[in-house]
């Protein structure tokens, strides 16, 4: 009975891994694609995928009666694509540092004020905290285009709109970061807190010598999620910059044209690189951070 049913787990483990492995191989079939026809010649990339993009650009949308010919290895591997982006199309790398300027301010400051706000709800009890928290949990359930006429107006009457503040501002203070640091505070021990109180240290003391060192992995998993949201944002530069040239990559990169379709795999490539290093140099606080359970590891 005892070999039957190592027989039975060990088939089950090994059908789980295969259905496993094949999902992964779908998720990442895109992104193959785009990293390796970034190589391809603008020749090949047109041979290949011509016909769809003929269609895309068209004013009258026809059925797409040939098959495509999706290639993951050029016949001839070229760097032409790379070097036309990093040198000879500047507008590229305007939109790439538009995202950046954007971005790290919002990642930045929003964990800097998710931090203050989640210890003090985490630490201090009563009715206003409990309703502000409400306030914080409904703000968060409510998806961005439903605040974006609100942000409109305010921006507004403030004098930022068509300015980066009318993204930076409300960026900084989403309430998605302080309810997912919340959460983790309250699981810390109180015997830690209690400890520390008796050896007479302050709040200050608490907040940065016990509570930023257990949620160290929680706070990288919290500023990944939040980088990626905010580097694949389009609604809200749409909406709130009308200059174009403030434009980050992710809004430019659906306004390529059908000459440029070569252009835009390796634009692609470069724009997925710094969520890739993040994601590759924080995957092992990645997953403690997913796994922490109140300073005990799960």
């Amino acid at each position: 009975m005892n070999i039957r049913k190592k027989r039975k787990d060990f088939l089950f483990k090994v059908l789980l891994t295969v259905f496993a492995g094949l999902v992964a191989i779908v998720f990442l079939m895109p992104t193959v694609l785009t990293i390796t026809n970034s190589f391809m010649t603008s020749s090949e990339i047109s041979a290949n995928y011509g016909v769809m993009f003929d269609n895309i650009s068209s004013d009258k949308k026809t059925y797409i009666s040939d098959t495509l010919n999706l290639k993951f290895i050029p016949d001839k591997v070229s760097f032409s694509q790379y070097f036309a982006v990093l040198f000879k199309s500047p507008e590229y790398l305007l939109k790439f540092w538009n995202s950046v300027i954007l971005v790290v301010p919002i990642t930045f400051f929003q964990i800097v004020v998710a931090l203050f706000a989640s210890y003090g709800f985490a630490r201090y009890d009563g009715k206003i905290k409990q309703i502000i928290f409400f306030s914080y949990i409904i703000l968060m359930l409510m998806p961005y285009q439903v605040t974006l006429v609100p942000n409109f107006l305010v921006a507004d009457k403030l004098g930022i709109l068509n300015t980066r503040w009318a993204i930076i501002l409300p960026g900084i203070f989403s309430p998605f970061s302080v309810f997912l640091l919340t959460k983790v505070m309250k699981r810390i021990p109180t015997s830690y807190i209690e400890a520390a109180k008796l050896d007479g240290a302050s709040e200050w003391q608490i907040f940065r010598h016990i509570c930023l060192p257990l949620c160290k992995s929680a706070v990288f998993s919290v500023t990944l999620l939040v980088f990626i949201d905010y580097w694949n944002m389009v609604e809200q530069p749409l909406i709130l910059l009308e200059d174009k040239e403030m434009h980050p990559l992710s809004v430019f990169l659906s306004e390529i044209n059908t000459g440029d379709v070569g252009l835009a795999f390796a634009v692609a490539v470069i724009y997925m690189i710094p969520t890739l290093l993040m994601f590759l140099y924080g995957e092992d606080y990645l997953v403690e951070g997913i796994t922490y359970s109140g300073g005990i590891k799960g």
